[in-house]
């Protein structure tokens, strides 16, 4: 009688040090290009806009970048699942570089908006897809070992991000070309090194798996956030009741009410399956990053607004001025991550770090036009420390909830939310910001009219023409004029605008509360000391054992009920 072969266990996909190192590389080169286009982006953007006379549009610009990036994000991580991550890296890189292209060649805010949006698309994978293949490769235990790589990388961009925005928009022609249209031409040969090195070392094992992709899903997404980001960034100046918004409503509503039907209908397969939000943990993973993600994007992108506005700082100044809220981020993820490498544990992580969000913001809403710097700077630590001990530990979290299968579409998912807060914290805080900021500066130089040295010094002919324009709104598409007026003159102007961004921050500490509650519901599960790529391989030679055993039993019974025996 013949004996059942044993099953030879097969190796699980481990990678060694070296191995790690070699892909870190290419996505390091990738996120370097998405950090640094958020930077870069920070500084230069009054120029820009001033330029293209497009101040009060540079929304647009902002929110069309948020939209396409924050839509993609889940497709790039469902079908990296499933066609592998390696063409859609270098895919996302890709379009990323051609939209950067057409970025430098825009002639109005209209064109900047179109072209940052193809931009987006790419970002949107950029990302993501490098937090994923982090998934894949390393341990949620070890991923602290390798974290301070990345953070070298987004924190080299974030420094020189921002001196770079403020070189090139301070520059009038460089090469023939407008000084801060290399703002985007810079991303193109960066882009095409990534591309180059990914190419070459990103190889990861992938076993293909067939699956239905969910498009209809995908489109009603596009149909139910477009109309409703939109009214977010036009209601002001439509009227929220005005007939045009209340048609974004009524298709925003429909798409996402279409979205929720396709994602129903292709259950396992769907963009963001629904089953998944029945886990605690990606539950509160995605509502805490969408509140994270308002207030975040809300609240700080009025900070290089006021330092060059309200402060006088040029766009370069802004951009080291900023170097304490990269230092703060740096520290929280630092900090974090080689606390949760010991002790393997990450719940107090976004508790400590919301806490931290929520008493940065109360104390940017008490900032004025007097304010000394040193003490916003202060603020600005506080606030990186927060989003710091925030981002990665709600990562590592979510990625350790879900099977090995579902890592980029669990990513995306807490990527996506993330995005989709800042997407909407921007729309709705800048038209708030541009809302009320008439009407501020109005009070303002109500108020300064009782100052006889504010008269004496207004009475100048050449200073009342600038102080019709600033008292008028007409400021709002250009605010070079305010370095054309005396500081009595402009202090007024200044007052105006920290009062607005007031606003802004106040809505955001409010938020940020209900974030702060929201991660008190995040269990603590034990962090797995197995890559996800070592999961799926040793799940695949499971099946592969039971499948050689059962054949091998077969085979056995078959002889022993044959003629003879």
């Amino acid at each position: 009688m013949s004996h059942p072969t044993p099953a030879v266990e097969k190796p699980a996909a481990e990678f060694t040090h070296r191995q790690i190192l070699t892909i870190l590389a290419g996505l390091m080169m990738g996120m370097f290009l998405a950090a640094l286009d958020q930077t870069i982006m920070a500084t230069a953007t009054r120029t820009i806009a001033d330029d293209l006379n497009g101040f009060n549009l540079q929304a647009w610009a902002t929110t069309a970048f948020l939209i396409t990036s924050t839509i993609s994000t889940p497709l790039y991580g469902k079908l990296s699942d499933i066609y592998g991550r390696r063409p859609f890296f270098l895919f996302a890189i890709g379009i990323f570089v051609v939209g950067s292209m057409l970025c430098g060649l825009s002639q109005n805010m209209y064109e900047l908006a179109a072209f940052r949006a193809i931009q987006g698309i790419g970002a949107g994978g950029l990302m993501s897809l490098a937090l994923a293949i982090i998934g894949d490769i390393v341990p949620p235990r070890e991923r602290a070992k390798y974290q301070g790589l990345f953070l070298a990388v987004f924190g080299t961009a974030s420094v020189l991000g921002p001196i770079l925005g403020g070189f090139f928009a301070g520059a009038d022609r460089i090469l023939w070309v407008d000084g801060w249209r290399w703002v985007f031409y810079l991303n193109v040969p960066i882009g095409i090194a990534a591309m180059a090195v990914v190419a070459r070392v990103l190889h990861l094992p992938h076993t293909r798996v067939n699956h239905r992709i969910d498009w209809p899903g995908a489109v009603a997404l596009i149909v139910g956030l477009v109309p409703l980001l939109t009214v977010a960034e036009q209601g002001r100046a439509w009227g929220w009741d005005s007939g045009r918004s209340i048609l974004c409503y009524v298709v925003g509503v429909v798409g996402l009410i279409g979205f929720v039907l396709a994602e129903r209908a292709y259950k396992e397969e769907a963009l963001l399956p629904l089953r998944l939000f029945g886990n605690r943990t990606i539950a509160v993973g995605t509502g805490a990053s969408t509140i994270l993600g308002i207030a975040m994007f809300g609240g700080l992108m009025t900070v290089p607004l006021y330092l060059q506005i309200v402060k006088g700082s040029s766009a370069t100044a802004a951009g080291l001025q900023m170097i304490p809220f990269v230092i703060g981020i740096m520290s929280g993820s630092i900090i974090s991550g080689q606390l949760i490498s010991r002790t393997g544990r990450y719940r107090i992580f976004p508790i400590i770090g919301s806490t931290l969000m929520v008493i940065a913001l109360f104390l940017f809403s008490l900032i004025g036009a007097d304010t000394p710097l040193w003490r916003t700077m202060l603020v600005m630590v506080l606030m990186g420390l927060g989003l710091g001990g925030n981002m990665q530990p709600m990562i590592t979290a979510v990625q350790n909830a879900v099977s090995p299968r579902e890592i980029g579409v669990a990513t995306g998912a807490v990527t996506f939310f993330r995005s989709m807060g800042g997407t909407l914290g921007t729309a709705v805080f800048l038209s708030v910001l541009f809302n009320v900021l008439p009407g501020k500066i109005n009070d303002a130089y109500t108020d300064a009219a009782k100052d006889p040295e504010f008269l004496k010094a207004a009475s100048d002919p050449g200073q009342q023409q600038l102080l019709a324009q600033a008292k008028g709104g007409g400021g709002l598409s250009d605010t070079s004029f305010i370095n054309k007026l005396t500081d009595v003159v402009a202090h007024p102007f200044k007052v105006g605008f920290s009062d607005s961004v007031h606003v802004v921050y106040l809505m955001a500490f409010f938020i940020m509360l209900v974030g702060l509650v929201a991660v008190f519901f995040l269990p603590e599960i034990p962090l797995s000391m197995r890559s996800a790529q070592q999961q799926r391989a040793d799940d695949a030679a499971k099946a592969e054992n039971a499948a050689d055993g059962g054949d091998n039993h077969a085979g056995v019974k078959a002889a022993s009920e044959a003629p003879g025996h």
